[in-house]
């Protein structure tokens, strides 16, 4: 007696912790709202009107490069043009899309998920990859304690009253529900390890060098941490503790063209000059250097005193391992 009142009660606590964190997911996945590029990614007015009196595309992007000059932007379309949203009047931050149903821009947007009637991405991400987690894991204690009564159901020492169906229909949907939700979940998992988004499986992003799905790779590690935090303490409970803004992204890619490159490498590092980077970068937040680390390696084009006569500004090349 003492024995299977015990059992009860850790299964009951089980059950109820279970379920509280499956709903608490659940909740913060569907009513967290997507996050949108902040005010800097917007044109000024001036810009926006020259820009919606201009008829020639490369009028307008060079409107765009002028106003993107200050901005972390790293990646750009199929034709190495900017990427602007002509719905929401912003330039793109990288791994930023438009999202047709919620007819907003989110921060590294991973997909719409109908089931959730939300936009998954930055502010949300790591609440839905929970929620798949206690899913799964919900789905999987239910069938495992209805397993012995599925058992008894098919030897027919299962006694003959209607529950029997209910029990045959309970294994059913929770296995069912375990297996789709399974190889979503693993699915996941993997971006997460690639630092992908669904999105840039699909389409890898255009830097320099050109498309790189890996382009934001930091190592398995690091890319964990970049969605679940520096407090592993925190990991499992569905509050926010992603690192970065969700506007820039460290990146493993030299930010530079190959010819500039080869030539700052050969020659005097002095002599390189920025003039034609249209993106130049800037310092990286304080969550974005934790996970650089001690493989960060800052390289600038040439002496300070130089580049302040020439009117370049120094580029900074980030180096990390693969």
């Amino acid at each position: 007696t003492i024995s299977s009142t015990a059992e009860k009660a850790v299964y009951l606590a089980v059950f109820h912790l279970s379920f509280f964190m499956f709903v608490w997911s659940y909740w913060k996945t569907i009513f967290t709202s997507p996050a949108s590029p902040s005010k800097e990614f917007c044109l000024s007015k001036s810009d926006k009107e020259q820009y919606e009196k201009e008829e020639r595309p490369e009028s307008q992007q060079e409107i765009l490069r002028r106003a993107a000059k200050d901005l972390p932007i790293y990646t750009t379309t199929a034709s190495k043009a900017i990427r602007y949203c002509d719905r929401c009047q912003l330039i793109k931050p990288d791994r930023c899309h438009h999202c047709s149903a919620c007819d907003i821009c989110v921060l590294k947007m991973d997909h719409h998920c109908p089931w959730v009637n939300n936009c998954v991405g930055f502010s949300n991400y790591k609440f839905f990859l929970l929620f798949l987690m206690y899913s799964l894991l919900y789905c999987l204690f239910v069938a495992a304690t209805v397993l012995q009564y599925f058992i008894k159901f098919w030897t027919n020492e299962l006694p003959d009253t209607h529950a029997k169906f209910h029990v045959l229909f309970l294994f059913f949907v929770a296995a069912m529900f375990f297996i789709s939700i399974l190889s979503l979940f693993s699915y996941h998992c993997w971006l997460v390890g690639k630092n992908r988004s669904t999105i840039e499986t699909f389409r890898a992003p255009m830097f320099r060098n050109g498309p790189d799905k890996n382009g934001f790779s930091l190592g398995y590690s690091k890319n964990l941490r970049e969605v679940f935090g520096d407090e592993k303490k925190y990991w499992l409970i569905p509050i926010f503790t992603s690192l970065g803004d969700g506007c820039n992204f460290p990146t493993r890619l030299v930010i530079m063209d190959p010819e500039q490159l080869t030539v700052s490498s050969q020659n005097d590092p002095a002599k390189s000059s920025g003039a034609n980077q249209s993106f130049p970068p800037r310092p990286l937040s304080e969550s974005q250097n934790r996970l650089l680390a001690s493989d960060s390696q800052w390289v600038e084009s040439g002496p300070e005193e130089q580049n302040v006569k020439s009117g370049a500004k120094k580029h900074i090349i980030v180096s990390l391992e693969s």
